[in-house]
Parts: structure tokens; sequence; C-alpha cells
């Protein structure tokens, strides 16, 4: 610590170039943090999705619907623990923007295969006796102010009743459901598929999907093999993948994320790399007489090159804390659109290490330089 004024001192000897590299650093991280954050969000997802399920959709498109019928033979594949359905209803709540992820599902069934939603036992059964009955996630109660009792309107952009243009559907919402390993995923409601199912203009007898529970995870792939034997060369065909293939090719319907902003971080870094390289050499070329008076006092070649990798990991970490930390406060304006309101812990070691790993790429050139001085040339200005 007895060199950190030489070394803060060094860092502002130019204080305006000082301090429109440091913004242009903060900048940098700020994007890093922020894009990263959203990739980690979308990842965890996938990351998290269950071992012993499958997903079952047809083989042409996750939108088109399969037959209902489907559900018995299913169930009657070797190493099925057991079934359920639910299908894409597309709705939003007033606006487009206020888009809530509602499906309608058999609750009984829905709750045997995804045993991480847990609803109060009373509420479910209120569900099933209320035609209109629906079961609303914590946080999209939170969101939208709702409560139970309520009847609230939904717009699909998929499902008409009534007539084709009649797109409005009201619930009841007759209780809640929780996700507590990961809150984000209650932004969503259920309701009845018979209700659904009788009050549709078309598709009747179909459902989006199929979920899949087995009573043995590393049969998977197996039983995955056996449920699209069953379909094959039908008018329907299958295709089944684990969850967390389903997953991620769900997301990559909306582009590949994490390439997108692997490219887009890797650009500026790039970018930066440069800036920054041209600002720590510029700073070493200024000061090589200062440095030969430090040698001629009794600094060490390898001190002087501990100094400059000091003064430009200085400049790279402070500018990394200050963009990462403008991310943190940043990052729970985006929890409407991604479903988590905190920066990854993740984002931000993997963020210091990056910026460490910067400072060192820039500072070791000018350092070295910095280390082969040779006194009497550099007072002498060769």
């Amino acid at each position: 610590m007895k060199h950190f004024p030489l070394i803060w001192a060094s860092l502002w000897r130019k204080r305006t170039r000082t301090i429109l590299t440091l913004l242009s650093i903060v900048i940098a991280f700020l994007l890093f943090g922020l894009l990263q954050g959203v990739n980690a969000a979308f990842s965890r997802g996938v990351e998290m999705a269950n071992v012993d399920r499958l997903v079952v959709i047809n083989r042409i498109a996750l939108t088109e619907q399969l037959p209902s019928a489907f559900m018995t033979q299913i169930e009657s594949v070797p190493g099925v623990k057991g079934v359920a359905y639910a299908t894409w209803f597309g709705a939003y709540y007033q606006e487009q923007k206020n888009f809530i992820f509602a499906a309608p599902v058999d609750i009984d069934r829905y709750l045997q295969v995804v045993p991480e939603v847990t609803a109060a036992p009373d509420q479910v059964e209120a569900m099933k006796r209320t035609r209109t009955g629906a079961l609303v996630g914590l946080e999209a109660m939170q969101k939208f102010g709702w409560k139970v009792g309520d009847k609230i309107p939904l717009h699909s952009t998929i499902w008409p009743h009534g007539t084709i243009n009649d797109l409005d559907w009201t619930f009841d919402i007759v209780g809640t459901y929780d996700f507590p390993s990961d809150r984000s995923q209650t932004m969503g409601m259920f309701f009845n598929h018979d209700y659904f199912d009788e009050a549709r203009l078309y598709g009747k007898g179909t459902v989006g999907w199929y979920l899949v529970r087995v009573k043995d995870p590393t049969q998977a792939a197996e039983v995955a093999k056996n449920i699209d034997a069953l379909f094959a060369n039908s008018s329907n065909e299958t295709k089944t993948q684990s969850e967390k293939e389903f997953s991620q090719s769900f997301l990559k319907q909306f582009g590949d994320i994490n390439f997108i902003v692997n490219a887009i971080i890797g650009a500026v870094f790039f970018t930066l790399l440069f800036l920054t390289g041209n600002t720590m050499m510029q700073s070493v070329r200024e000061r090589i007489p200062e440095l030969a008076i430090l040698k001629t006092l009794g600094y060490t070649d390898r001190g002087v090159l501990t100094l400059v990798l000091a003064e430009s990991l200085l400049l790279c970490v402070l500018a990394a804390v200050i963009g990462l930390g403008l991310a943190w406060l940043a990052f729970p304006a985006l929890k409407p659109f991604i479903g988590v309101a905190t920066l990854p812990t993740s984002v931000i070691i993997t963020g210091l290490a990056a910026a460490a790993l910067l400072a060192a790429i820039v500072g070791l050139p000018p350092g070295l330089r910095a280390q082969r001085l040779q006194i009497v040339d550099a007072l002498a200005g060769r």
C-alpha cells in the first residue's frame, strides 16, 4: 500500500485522458453487466429444467396442436409416471405489454407432473368447481394488483370464442400458486382446460403439448424414443425432448440469445482493448524520464513493471466496479421483461475477472518496455 499514492498520481497525470478512458471502460462494463445478466436470466430457466420430465410437441412446430386422445397412449408407454397437458393461450391484460403466461390445464394432472408448483388444496378444489376459475401466480397478482375473488378480462391473441372476432375471455380468480424455487415462474395463470375446450371456436379436442414425467431419469431418452415411435407415420407425428432441450429450442425461436450477447460484448471489448492499450502505452512513453529516475533511486526492473501493471489494474478494476455497480442498480428495471430483479453474482465475478484480464493485457506491453528501460538512454532522451 505504500506505493499507492505514486500509482494514483501516475494514473491521474493526464486527468482529461484518464477520465475519458475511465468512462469508456465504465460504459463497456455497464453493457457487459446488463447483457450478461439478461443472458443469465434466460439460461437460468434452461438450467432449472427438470431432468425427469419430457415435453411432447407436434413434429411440425409447437404451434401445431396434438389430439387429446394421445394422452392415454402416452400413459401406456413403459417408464411413464404421469402425463399432463397445456396449450399456448397467448394472453395479455388490457395492453399488449402486460403479457401473462396463461395456460389451460387439467390442474390435478399438472400438479402431479410439475410438483414444483404449489397451491392450497382448497383453492385447487375451488378452481375445479368453478368453470371459469383460475389460479394466478404470486408475481402476476402483485404486478396487476389482483386479489382472490376478482373477475379479470384477458385478451387472447390466438383463441376466439363465440365469434371469430371475440378474443376477450373472462376468468374468476379462485386462488394463487407459487413456484418456490424460481419466483419468476409465477408470472402466469392456470385455468380449466374443459372450459377452454368447450368455449373456443376451433381446435376442439386438441392440446398444445404434453408434459411427461418418467419414473427413471436415466431412461428418459428411451421413453422419448418410444413415445415418438407410437405416432410415427401418423398425421400428427410427435417430437419428444427433455425439458431442457425444449427450453433451449423455445428460446432459439427468438434468436440465439447467447451468441448475440457474446458477439456484442466481444466487439465492445475488442475495441476497448485497443483504446485502453493505446492509453497505457502513451502514458508510459510520456513518463520514461520519470521511470528512469525511479530506477536511479533503487527501484528494480521488476518493481517498475509491477508499478505499471498496478496502474493498469487500478484503472480497469475501478472502472469495472463502477460499471457493474450501475448495471446492478439498473437491473431491477428489467424485471417486467425477464422476471429477474437482481444481477446474478456470477456476472459480477466474471466482470471483475474480465477487468483483471484486460488490465494484464493492456498493461504488460508498456510494463515490459519500462522494465527493459536503460537509465542512461532514458535520461538522455534516446
